[in-house]
């Protein structure tokens, strides 16, 4: 009993500060470039796609529920759903059920703030406690169905689903897409990070040109990949596979960093 209450009461505690902090984010984003957002792209793609409707919000994140819940239990983990689509897309819901004002409701941030840290508490909270309660063999099942279908939904599948959009937007895109999302894979392991950004450099590309803006975003792309590389002691790891010596100073470095790769 004390277990699952100390379950309840923290789980109230995250789940009103997720919901707090992913709702007022995706409030500010409509704001942007005039206010910092602090939202995902693709919850703001996906709270346009839903036309303003209450109930396509509502529809849209119970989808993503059901989901949820089923990792939850099975893996005993808060997918990204939960902050990026279930809590703002109901926080949306409720937020225009009486009011299809959006400076008043979804552009709100202040709103959608404690709208969302009533959804994220009850959320969060209902995910938690449900998981906690399901015996230890039902929870074994549900984790090596999910398991797999997890790994599998991570790589390949999204990376191909991000792929085909950045080479359907074009040939530069999908170019710049195919090289980072490649770079991507090496040093992160997942391509996807790579594609989105090769999407943003290409179609900035397409839109404005070679202009200053467009070389510091390539640069600072490419700067990310660079140190990203050296940090996860890649670059160490490429030269011992291809048998090249590796230089005092670079192993120096990444001794000092900590960054030294294991042995395997």
């Amino acid at each position: 009993m004390d277990k699952t209450l100390v379950i309840l009461l923290e789980s109230a505690v995250i789940g009103a500060l997720i919901g707090f902090g992913a709702s007022a984010g995706v409030a500010r984003m409509f704001h942007a470039p005039k206010v910092q957002g602090m939202g995902a792209f693709r919850t703001l793609g996906e709270l346009n796609a839903c036309e303003n409707d209450p109930v396509a919000h509502f529809s849209f994140g119970l989808g993503f529920f059901f989901n949820a819940w089923a990792s939850a239990v099975g893996t005993g983990a808060l997918t990204a759903d939960v902050d990026h689509r279930i809590v703002p897309h109901w926080a949306a819901a409720l937020s225009m059920s009486r009011n299809r004002n959006l400076a008043q409701t979804l552009h709100n941030p202040r709103r959608m703030a404690f709208v969302g840290s009533g959804v994220g508490l009850v959320l969060v909270t209902v995910l938690n406690t449900t998981a906690a309660s399901i015996p230890h063999s039902l929870q074994k099942v549900a984790a090596d169905v999910l398991g797999p279908a997890s790994e599998w939904l991570i790589n390949p599948v999204m990376p191909i689903v991000f792929w085909m959009a950045a080479v359907d937007a074009g040939r530069r895109t999908g170019g710049w897409g195919t090289v980072l999302g490649g770079l991507a894979h090496v040093v992160m392991g997942n391509a996807v990070p790579g594609i989105v950004l090769g999407i943003v450099v290409g179609k900035a590309l397409d839109d404005l040109g070679r202009t200053r803006m467009t070389r510091i975003l390539a640069g600072a792309v490419i700067a990310l990949f660079v140190v990203s590389a050296l940090l996860r002691g890649v670059d160490l790891q490429l030269l011992q596979q291809m048998k090249v010596h590796v230089p005092h100073w670079l192993d120096h470095i990444h001794h000092v960093t900590g960054t030294t790769p294991e042995k395997s």
